[in-house]
């Protein structure tokens, strides 16, 4: 069995802005493991919040690879996080090529085409009414806010956008007396959630809280490890791969919240098809489908998803992934 690291740069449209980050670029780092001529493949860009880098990714990955890894080796001896993320990719991707399935038949799923949100990133609120508008196949929005101008911002994609179903991303930017200041608000304009308005560590106050819209966590819940004490807080649960390092633990998680009728969403931290190839197999399981990391690349890869009218995300072929 052989393994290939690479560093891939894939420039965005235009930068990226949330709650103190500007992306400019989705910076992955892909694995290829080739297993008898069978070729199976992943991708990661990276926890940023963490200070992943595809250098650093690509060290961790190169550090453990030798020519017998097995793919139940890979969750024990590497941590949460995008090395795991990429490499777990892969070696699902070529389970499914030895086995001559598809992901769904090698997981008994009967698949269901995605519905994903469109997300708009911080600027001037008539900016953002603008790129509201310019999404109007998307019947689902996902807004980017922090303390600045949220409600205004809200208002102005609300005035161009009343058929959407909105739901908002605040990335760790408010503190608890903004959320209760802010929430009314929200639920005047009719969102549907409110998504990781607290800072990491610092949501303890959310035991016992009822919000008047839906909470949900990403940041807040990296991994498996993380569910039970963000189930007691949030209403959502956010998986997103390379948080919790791959689609190994991702399905972990899915099985925790199918147990408690914890509602899911699945994310992404940006990138190609191949990054939303294994996210499309979790978002079979969610309410919330963030799957358009692709839509900010200026080009993305060959055998890429589709993105259609009404949202829809067009699953992954075998030549993509799985």
């Amino acid at each position: 069995m052989d393994f290939k690291i690479e560093k891939k740069v894939f420039p965005l449209n235009s930068p990226f802005v949330i709650t103190g980050y500007t992306f400019n670029d989705a910076n992955a780092v892909w694995v290829t493991i080739n297993k008898d001529g069978q070729i199976g493949r992943g991708e990661a860009n990276g926890i940023y919040y963490e200070n992943e880098t595809p250098e650093r990714m690509a060290a961790q990955i190169g550090s453990i690879l030798h020519k017998n890894l097995t793919h139940e080796e890979v969750y024990n001896l590497l941590p949460r996080g995008g090395a795991r993320n990429a490499l777990d990719c892969a070696f699902w991707d070529i389970c499914c090529k030895k086995a001559g399935k598809t992901i769904w038949e090698l997981l008994n799923i009967k698949p269901k085409l995605l519905v994903t949100v469109a997300t708009i990133s911080i600027d001037d609120p008539k900016v953002m009414a603008a790129k509201a508008i310019n999404y109007a196949k998307y019947p689902n929005l996902k807004v980017k806010l922090s303390n600045n101008q949220p409600i205004e911002r809200l208002e102005a994609i609300r005035a161009v956008r009343p058929d959407a179903n909105l739901i908002v991303d605040i990335n760790q930017g408010w503190t608890f007396k903004e959320l209760k200041e802010y929430t009314p608000h929200c639920k005047r304009l009719g969102l549907s959630m409110i998504e990781q308005p607290l800072e990491r560590g610092k949501d303890e106050m959310l035991e016992g809280y009822q919000s008047q819209v839906p909470l949900g966590s990403d940041e807040s819940c990296l991994d498996s490890s993380e569910y039970k004490q963000n189930a007691s807080r949030y209403d959502v649960i956010n998986i997103k791969l390379d948080k919790c390092g791959g689609l190994t633990d991702a399905l972990k998680i899915v099985r925790m919240a199918q147990r408690d009728n914890k509602k899911l969403m699945v994310g992404n931290m940006t990138g190609s098809s191949l990054s939303m190839a294994p996210s499309y197999v979790i978002g079979q399981f969610c309410q919330f489908i963030d799957i358009d990391g692709p839509l900010f690349l200026k080009q993305d890869i060959k055998h890429a998803l589709q993105y259609k009218n009404g949202g829809i995300a067009s699953m992954p072929t075998t030549k993509l992934w799985g």
